[in-house]
């Protein structure tokens, strides 16, 4: 089963420049059947914007949902954001995450009832990402450029790049299995999104949130599908994130999986937020095709 519309939901937090080279990866989509949800996490004003300005370059239905800041709430804002998604599957990605043109197609080619798909990344050196945020999202190909790239420790993958594994030779896996899991790269249905009402908002701090996800998609019996050699996006440079909150996150989810708990849905989450969002500012920048566009920004609450 094909899905009928994917929401792209994708996280940022005052890095406008990558933002905006990610939103032109997704412009470059060959298939077009998705629309984009941003999940600002309290970017600075100047941030908003920037993506602003650029909305004129892009060719698909785009949303701002922003919430303030109030510290690293990447699981608060990505459920703020698919409360937004229209789309039957979602697909997050984060906003330093560069998608290949295939992303979205690949991505529904993997899409299965029952199942969920993590992703992968190819890490890209401190002057190749400036290159591609100057580049507008433009990203190196299979090709003797690529390989000059691997060769000088520009890319830390070549072999994604150029080649791709088929869908229907792929395994699920119903056991948990910490290594892979990246956030920054996973899809499954949205009634399966709203099954386990989303990410756990009591994750608050960097780490560990996407295993306790993958973890309860587990326990309400979906089955994990790989999307190596398929779905790579291109992870721009950065410095790495403080990561106080990581050990005890981990734990938390350890204990989870020792405890062999059954119970899927988060403590907090979709539908039992642990901040209230009155004062999260929704957007519409790009509306749909045949849709009017929104004049301003609204608070979640109204209609």
């Amino acid at each position: 089963m094909s899905p009928a519309l994917i929401s792209v939901i994708v996280s940022t937090y005052n890095r406008s420049d990558a933002l905006c080279a990610v939103l032109d990866g997704l412009a470059r989509q060959r298939d077009r059947g998705f629309e984009v949800i941003v999940a600002d996490d309290g970017s600075r004003d100047e941030h908003v914007a920037a993506l602003r300005a650029r909305r004129d370059d892009w060719n698909f239905p785009l949303c701002h949902a922003w919430q303030p800041d109030v510290g690293f709430t990447l699981s608060a804002v990505r459920n703020l954001g698919v409360l937004q998604a229209q789309g039957d599957y979602l697909v997050f990605l984060d906003g330093d995450c560069i998608p290949q043109a295939d992303f979205i197609a690949r991505h529904r080619a993997l899409a299965r009832r029952g199942g969920f798909v993590i992703g992968s990344r190819i890490l890209l050196g401190p002057a190749l990402s400036a290159a591609v945020v100057e580049r507008r999202g433009a990203v190196p190909r299979c090709g003797l450029r690529a390989l000059r790239e691997r060769l000088r420790g520009g890319l830390n993958k070549l072999a994604p790049l150029c080649l791709r594994w088929p869908a229907r030779w792929r395994r699920a896996r119903a056991a948990f299995r910490w290594r892979g899991i990246r956030g920054c790269n996973l899809a499954l249905w949205h009634d399966d999104y709203t099954r386990i009402d989303g990410f756990d908002e009591t994750f608050d701090g960097w780490g560990h949130e996407d295993a306790d996800f993958v973890a309860r998609l587990h326990a309400a019996g979906l089955v994990r599908v790989d999307g190596y050699w398929a779905t790579e996006v291109l992870h721009l440079w950065h410095r790495e994130a403080a990561r106080d909150t990581e050990s005890t996150n981990r734990q938390r989810v350890v204990e989870r999986l020792r405890g062999n708990s059954s119970e899927p849905r988060a403590v907090h989450g979709l539908h039992n937020p642990l901040r209230a969002r009155d004062d999260a500012r929704i957007s519409t920048l790009i509306p749909a095709a045949g849709a009017a566009a929104a004049p301003a920004a609204k608070p979640t609450g109204t209609a």
